[in-house]
């Protein structure tokens, strides 16, 4: 029998793990939930088994951290970032999440990539090539603000860094995928042309 010192991790995976990391998060997954806070620095993230096709944790973890931003500073003391179940605003509130969720995406053209993959999707297909532009949807205001805590916070480094990192990945792996994997997408580079 061999001694096996190391083992396999998904690097996308790893990237977005350490990411949250640097954001405060420690990261735990268990089929009991889909994504929850504790508003004491743990995200528990459904198990592979129990999340959509194409769910990965990329995506989880974007997605969360855009409800904190959407949700303030103060968020990150509450559970589940003090939306509740109950609250009428929570669907506008989702709303901002994936039009800041979008935005991100953007930057490196994957928003496919990262798209919502609950109930919510439908709505993040549907929006315009600039998430955060004119419109009547209450979202928008909501997400325009996150997008300025975003830039301006402490998680703009280990954000942006998480998604360059993903969309060279990405890069590398256009060209060899069929179109039903998550990674068959256009993919533009930073300073590329």
């Amino acid at each position: 029998m061999r001694n096996i010192s190391r083992k396999y991790a998904d690097p996308v995976d790893l990237i977005w793990l350490h990411a949250a990391a640097q954001m405060g998060m420690r990261i735990e997954r268990s089929a009991e939930v889909n994504a929850s806070w504790d508003g004491q620095g743990v995200l528990t993230i459904g198990t592979p088994d129990t999340l959509d096709p194409d769910d990965c944790l990329a995506q989880m973890i974007l997605h969360e951290s855009c409800h904190s931003l959407c949700e303030g500073e103060q968020s990150l003391l509450k559970p589940d970032w003090g939306l509740e179940s109950f609250n009428p605003d929570k669907k506008v509130r989702e709303h901002a999440c994936l039009r800041l969720q979008a935005m991100f995406a953007d930057r490196y053209k994957m928003r496919s990539f990262y798209a919502a993959t609950t109930v919510f999707r439908r709505y993040y297909d549907q929006l315009p090539a600039d998430p955060l532009g004119d419109g009547d949807d209450p979202a928008i205001e909501i997400a325009r603000e996150a997008w300025d805590r975003a830039n301006r916070g402490p998680w703009a480094q280990p954000l942006d860094e998480a998604l360059r990192r993903t969309a060279l990945i990405a890069d590398a792996l256009r060209e060899i995928t069929d179109i039903a994997s998550i990674w068959h997408l256009p993919v533009r580079l930073p300073n590329a042309t």
